[in-house]
């Protein structure tokens, strides 16, 4: 009788756990500027606001030349056409909601999902995928919708009640999930920092939609040592859900397509490009630059406050540079190939090994509050940059189909703390470069780090250390360089470059850079040497001539300039006339 009892109350369970997407946009999704259910306590301090930026960098380190050309073009296209001049923080505020259902990891308000943060984006796309077989483009019916209701809210404000947080309310959110340590602290451990103005003296609901046999270890001990205050208040409870009223916290971002009040030209400002930021139309593709380029202020309130946790205590005993693995008893097992052998070069360097699963959560924080490098293979540990300095390197080994799929959900972790992130995108485990995988459709594969591969991240760490690696081919001194200048390193390119004359000599890359670390010592006159250097390596580069010109003007060479404009007529005459007539000043010299 007990057993169907149980069966019974699961049943009613899932089926009150079940969210109708087979409905109109405006009939699933709730808009604050026009339907009743989400009340702000205080007019949002800002909507968003541009901020400084991390380091974040990519480079192929694949065995492969035909995977690292695939690698370096994604990268190219990124940074081009997905990353914003500046990234922005959007303000994540308390609210109350009516009529409240968490379901699975969605919040409900009046019977409409609430759009906030990461999961507002999740049930965007839900919708799309639940509703593919349907005649109307699900895409078109999300952009239509988004687009009709920002008409609709034009001249319309957001509901504030400075009055609406009674005693005896709870305060609760949601949560993806209880066993991935990235949701957990990006989602949902950062919301409980919107309570840090209130005097709330009331119960905390973090409500997740997995088995409660995976709540693990690290939820409980991550919300007791950084939020002691709630001390026996904060309870982890499984979804379904449901409360009359709530407070909560609200995460403008999920808003952004919906919000009159946003001034959108200001952030179009800081689009690259239109190729896949559209502006105010929520395209798929326009919703994951946004996502990867916003940081919401909880997060940033979350670091602030584990940093405050570890002020005056000693940890003198962490290491400043490691290697993080990976504890095998309760993640996917997705160690990398070459792991061993990376390490054993790393540990001659002073690195050690460690697992953030065995340490204490201040430890965690502390580690790399304190750390001058991490390096490590993709994975949910990356989370932890969030406390890192903005002097430390974060180095993840990962794949093009990390970077495709992945490495934007770091962006903001990376721009909370303002470090400097660089991944090293290698091979696939046990998957030759002809057949790599479509990355959108296999699940996640772990990395492979060869040999070359090994040298190649060992001689950028060991760069990083004021040495200078000894560079076999001009092949290999490229790679190093590019990443060190890609990576603002400019003095350590420098020095790299110029101690390996014999594979500089003749190499147009290699003098072009070297032009351009004068360039960034605002050295001309050494700048126009690499630059004559690169054009006689190879004369048949229009492009060369024309930085020769520009970089003797700043030196004053007029008889260099003439040259340049002689042998660009001679030999290119269309740039030539081009030039000519677009910069006027060359008549005068020539």
């Amino acid at each position: 009788m007990l057993t169907k009892v149980n069966h019974e109350q699961k049943d009613e369970a899932a089926l009150r756990n079940q969210v109708n997407l087979a409905q109109e946009p405006e009939q699933v999704f709730l808009n604050p500027w026009a339907d009743d259910g989400v009340t702000l306590l205080a007019e949002p301090p800002y909507f968003w606001q541009a901020s400084a930026s991390a380091l974040i960098e990519g480079v192929g380190a694949s065995e492969s030349d035909l995977l690292n050309d695939k690698i370096e073009a994604f990268l190219t296209q990124t940074r081009r056409h997905r990353k914003f001049k500046h990234p922005i923080v959007y303000a994540s505020v308390p609210a109350i909601l009516d009529e409240v259902g968490f379901r699975k990891s969605f919040i409900m308000a009046n019977d409409r999902i609430v759009l906030g943060g990461a999961p507002g984006t999740r049930a965007i796309n839900r919708y799309r995928w639940a509703n593919e077989a349907e005649a109307t483009d699900p895409q078109q019916r999300v952009v239509d919708y988004f687009a009709k209701s920002l008409k609709s809210n034009k001249g319309k404000k957001l509901q504030i009640d400075p009055d609406a947080l009674g005693p005896d309310m709870d305060f609760a959110i949601t949560c993806r999930n209880t066993f991935n340590y990235y949701h957990f602290v990006t989602e949902s451990l950062c919301q409980l920092c919107v309570l840090d103005d209130l005097d709330f003296q009331g119960r905390i609901f973090i409500h997740f939609p997995n088995n409660e046999r995976k709540l693990r270890d690290f939820a409980r001990n991550f919300v007791e040592v950084l939020f002691p205050e709630y001390k026996d208040r904060v309870f982890f409870e499984r979804a379904p859900k449901d409360y009359d009223r709530v407070l909560t916290a609200f995460d403008l971002m999920g808003v952004h397509f919906l919000n009159p009040e946003l001034n959108a030209n200001q952030v179009n400002k800081l689009a690259p490009s239109d190729q896949f930021w559209q502006g105010r139309t929520a395209t798929v593709a326009s919703q994951g630059v946004l996502q990867m380029n916003a940081v919401g202020s909880s997060l940033i309130a979350l670091r602030e406050r584990a940093l405050r946790s570890i002020e005056g205590l000693d940890f003198s005993d962490l290491p400043k540079k490691f290697f993080v693995g990976r504890d095998t008893r309760q993640s996917r097992t997705r160690h990398m190939e070459g792991e061993d052998e990376l390490f054993d070069h790393l540990k001659m360097f002073g690195f050690e090994y460690v697992v953030f699963e065995n340490l204490h959560p201040l430890e965690q924080v502390a580690l790399m509050a304190n750390a001058e490098v991490m390096i490590s293979y993709h994975g949910a540990g990356f989370t932890n940059m969030l406390f890192a300095s903005p002097e430390t390197y974060v180095i993840e080994i990962g794949t093009l189909q990390t970077a495709m799929t992945r490495w934007g959900d770091f962006w903001p972790v990376a721009n909370a703390a303002q470090c400097k992130y660089l991944s090293f995108y290698a091979d696939y485990k046990g998957v030759a470069p002809e057949d790599a995988p479509n990355p959108f459709k296999e699940d996640l594969l772990p990395a492979a780090l060869s040999h070359q591969g090994i040298g190649q991240v060992m001689a950028f760490v060991v760069a990083l250390d004021g040495l200078v690696p000894d560079m076999p081919t001009a092949s290999d001194l490229l790679k190093l360089a590019r990443t060190l200048f890609r990576v603002g390193e400019v003095d350590k390119t420098l020095c790299v470059l110029e101690a390996h004359q014999k594979l500089l000599a003749g190499h147009l890359d290699l003098l072009l850079l070297l032009a351009d670390c004068h360039k960034h010592a605002d050295a001309p006159t050494s700048e126009l040497k690499a630059i004559d250097a690169a054009f006689k390596a190879d004369p048949s580069r229009w492009q060369t001539l024309v930085r020769m010109i520009w970089c003797a003007n700043r030196c004053q060479r007029p008889q260099v300039i003439r040259w340049a404009m002689a042998r660009l007529q001679a030999d290119f005459p269309d740039r030539h006339d081009a030039f000519l007539k677009n910069h006027e000043w060359v008549r005068y010299v020539v």
